[in-house]
């Protein structure tokens, strides 16, 4: 078994990496850089805090500043994993380590990215707080206006040198492309997620990443039933898209030590079985908040 349990190793590091380049959210993750993580559900986020300019003194010179680095611990609060068996007689102990990477990879891209991707957007839309969302029926005559106006909010709050990205929603996409101005005023830009850089288009450099609507909504309901998944939430608006500085929201995901036991070893069933846990959360620091802007479909009372 020290050979398989090798391989499930690197299996484990290979779906942290492509859950960052297959998550439309996967940017996020590149802002964790200087987190603190030693395993478990607990992360130490950094906080920098320094003076502003003072009065230069001819006579005495430089005013001193402090520059202060300290690390709030956090805690991860969604832990959520996934028990897999296969009965021995379905596969044999040569072909299970293919059977077992092609299952969870099929599994973190139909389930487990779509949920962490609604699970971020919709904290980011709570973390953004009231001032800075603002509700619009999306129409193809008028949605290129509104989403430029908003972008201009986001600049004028955080400089119009700040890397912006849009998460807009697939069907507001569409709807935007029937517009007769917007074909004049996209280009292309490089995006990167991870190691991956992808073509997207944007406007005045500004990327634009369309999002399943299914995982564009103002609060989602993870379910903790035999089924699991998530849903949106009661009384929760559908996002038309959501704008943010490139470098502002924290998100963290980490697959858990997967274990695979073979059928000597399970002891409910003569089968393999793979234990899959995923923690993972986001945040947004005070400092970044006016660099976030979301567009609701409709309100939600829920928000405050």
């Amino acid at each position: 078994m020290a050979n398989t349990i090798a391989k499930v190793a690197l299996m484990q590091n290979t779906l942290d990496a492509a859950m960052i380049q297959g998550a439309v959210t996967g940017f996020m993750e590149a802002n964790a850089l200087d987190v603190k993580y030693n395993g478990g559900a607990e992360v130490k986020i950094p906080t920098i805090a320094m003076a502003g300019l003072a009065d230069y003194d001819r006579a005495t010179g430089f005013v001193d500043g402090d520059v202060t680095l300290t690390y709030q611990t956090m805690k991860m609060t969604q832990d959520r994993g996934r028990g897999f068996t296969i009965d021995e007689m379905d596969v044999d102990e040569s072909g299970v380590l293919d059977l077992i990477s092609k299952l969870a990879s099929e599994f973190q891209r139909t389930k487990v990215i779509p949920e962490v991707d609604a699970y971020r957007i919709a904290k980011l839309c709570e973390l953004a707080g009231k001032e800075r969302r603002r509700t619009y029926t999306a129409a193809a005559s008028s949605v290129f206006t509104q989403l430029t106006t908003d972008i201009g909010t986001v600049q004028d709050a955080v400089g119009s040198d700040a890397q912006l990205v849009v998460l807009i929603s697939q069907k507001v996409a569409t709807l935007m492309n029937n517009s007769t101005e917007i074909s004049k005023k996209l280009n292309v830009v490089d995006f990167a997620r991870g190691e991956i850089k992808t073509k997207v288009k944007a406007i005045d450099d500004t990327a634009l990443l369309p999002v399943p609507s299914a995982r564009m909504h103002s609060r989602i309901t993870v379910k903790a039933d035999e089924n699991g998944g998530y849903a949106a939430a009661e009384g929760a608006a559908a996002i038309n898209w959501m704008i943010t500085v490139k470098n502002g929201p924290i998100a963290i995901s980490k697959t858990d030590k997967m274990r695979l036991f073979d059928p000597e070893t399970y002891q409910k069933a003569r089968a393999w079985h793979l234990d899959y846990r995923k923690f993972h959360d986001l945040w947004l620091p005070d400092n970044k908040k006016q660099g976030v802007y979301v567009n609701l479909a409709a309100d939600d009372e829920s928000l405050t």
